[in-house]
């Protein structure tokens, strides 16, 4: 029996090249750039759409906004749940960051910040509807996924950077 050979008779060596020729081929299917496109794409979408339902025309708040977030939302922090503090004022910025956020990233414009502010938009709502953790947790897991790569080539980050003649990383 050989060194690269187990007891059964696989070749160690032969596994690990089609190992990484496996690998290979599956990293083609899904390129880094990809990933980062359909990332924006995905998180972008539910904010969106639920800014949009917010509105009634050009910084116009719905009633229905109003009335959720000084009637029907609250903080689930301990010794509460507590009602929003200012809740004209938090649906008007919940609804500015639900629409403008979303176009950042769908644009790939200050895409880490964007991201960023999504995340923290997540938090609260999770503090908010604490049952909803299953969804939650992908838009977390989405907003940190661009938050540590980048908006990808596909962006006008990438292009301005290039633009400027800086190296990009994501």
């Amino acid at each position: 029996m050989s060194a690269s050979s187990s007891p059964n008779g696989i070749n160690r060596a032969d596994l690990s090249h089609w190992a990484r020729r496996a690998n290979q081929a599956v990293s083609m299917l899904a390129p880094l750039w990809l990933a980062q496109l359909v990332l924006r794409f995905g998180l972008a979408v539910p904010f969106f759409r639920s800014g949009m339902s917010k509105w009634d025309g050009f910084l116009q708040l719905n009633d229905v906004a109003v009335l959720l977030f000084s009637s029907e939302f609250q903080l689930h922090l301990p010794g509460g749940p507590y009602p929003y503090p200012a809740p004209a004022a938090m649906a008007f910025a919940a609804g500015s960051a639900e629409i403008m956020l979303p176009i950042l990233l769908v644009f790939g414009l200050a895409t880490r910040f964007a991201a960023l502010g999504l995340l923290i938009m997540t938090a609260v709502v999770e503090l908010t509807v604490p049952d909803g953790w299953p969804i939650h947790i992908t838009w977390a897991a989405m907003a940190l996924g661009l938050m540590a790569s980048g908006p990808g080539k596909f962006s006008l980050d990438h292009m301005l950077r290039a633009w400027r003649g800086g190296t990009h990383n994501g």
